[in-house]
C-alpha cells in the first residue's frame, strides 16, 4: 500500500532543496533527489522495495510538477511575442519539457534508490 504522505513528504523535499540548490553552489538538483527519496522511503519503512517505490514517487512527482512549469512558463511568455514569438516558444517549452521529464527520470531512479536505503535505515 502506498504511503502518499511519505511521498509528499519526500516531494516536498526535493521541491525546497531543489530550489535551494539553485542558489547554493554545490547542492544541486541530483543532492535533492538523494534527500527526498531518502526521506520518503524512511517514513514509508518497510521493505526495500516500499522504500524505493516511495521514494520513485517523490522523484518523478518533482520531475512531473517541474516540467509542467517549465512548459507553460515558456508557452505563456512566447505568446507575448505574438504570432511567431508563440511558435517559437511553444517548440522551445515542448523541447525544454522532454528534457526535464529525462532528467526527472535520472532523479526518480535515484530517489528510489536513496528510498531504498532509508527504508533498510529504518529498519522495521
Amino acid at each position: 500500500m502506498t504511503n502518499w504522505r511519505a511521498a509528499i513528504v519526500g516531494f516536498l523535499v526535493i521541491t525546497v532543496l531543489g530550489a535551494v540548490g539553485v542558489v547554493v553552489p554545490g547542492l544541486g538538483q541530483l543532492t535533492a533527489g538523494l534527500v527526498g527519496g531518502f526521506v520518503a522511503g524512511y517514513m514509508a519503512g518497510g521493505s526495500l522495495g516500499s522504500g524505493a517505490w516511495h521514494g520513485l514517487l517523490a522523484g518523478s512527482l518533482g520531475g512531473i510538477v517541474a516540467a509542467l512549469v517549465l512548459v507553460v512558463g515558456l508557452t505563456v511568455v512566447g505568446f507575448v511575442g505574438g504570432p511567431v514569438g508563440a511558435a517559437i516558444g511553444s517548440l522551445g517549452g515542448l523541447a525544454l519539457g522532454l528534457a526535464v521529464v529525462a532528467f526527472s527520470m535520472i532523479v526518480a531512479l535515484e530517489s528510489a534508490l536513496a528510498g531504498a536505503i532509508g527504508a533498510a535505515v529504518a529498519g522495521e
